[in-house]
């Protein structure tokens, strides 16, 4: 199988789901939920560790991490929870497997296609800088970011054009993916 088709493949996958039973997108959601979950868990405790066996000092002291960690932890939380309650007062879920059965376009989704992620990505920073973590911090996250925009890029979009249409490449045209225009 080439990596265009096992794309395709993953693409028809989360299509079904998304627009299958009721009762599988329930039984699923939490289960998808958890393992995103964990994997952004075990990305931050690799990184702890990996900064404990290379022996690298905390790039930030106390108390400069906490001034500067807070910025991205609130605006990072309070980010992704609007996503989160645009999403469930739109009978969805954040998670790809039981989305809102239409398109969200408002609020912060005016202004970025994926902002629930630049949420994630600004906690994860601010847990690094609050931990002084040099791994977490300008590696795990950056790195994070980058495969986050390819799977967004190759996997949820098409995804997302083939369950809305028109309506959703209207959207993209319009809409940056993750760091809002400065208009």
């Amino acid at each position: 199988m080439h990596m265009k088709e096992f794309l395709e493949w993953i693409v028809n996958l989360i299509y079904k789901g998304a627009t299958g039973t009721k009762r599988i997108r329930i039984i699923l959601t939490p289960l998808v939920g958890f393992i995103f979950f964990c994997i952004v868990l075990l990305l931050i405790l690799i990184s702890f560790c990996l900064d404990h066996f290379w022996g690298l000092p905390a790039f930030i002291s106390k108390p400069y991490n906490i001034a500067v960690s807070m910025p991205f932890l609130i605006l990072g939380s309070f980010l992704w929870l609007w996503c989160a309650v645009k999403f469930l007062k739109t009978k969805g879920t954040p998670v790809p497997i039981n989305p809102p059965p239409k398109l969200v376009t408002d609020g912060p989704y005016a202004y970025s296609r994926n902002p629930m992620m630049t949420g994630l990505f600004m906690v994860m920073a601010g847990i690094g800088i609050l931990f002084g973590s040099i791994t977490l911090t300008f590696i795990m996250t950056p790195l994070f970011v980058l495969m986050s925009i390819l799977e967004f890029k190759y996997i949820e979009e098409p995804e997302l054009e083939k369950r809305f249409g028109q309506e959703y490449r209207e959207y993209k045209e319009r809409t940056p993916v993750i760091i809002p225009r400065i208009r």
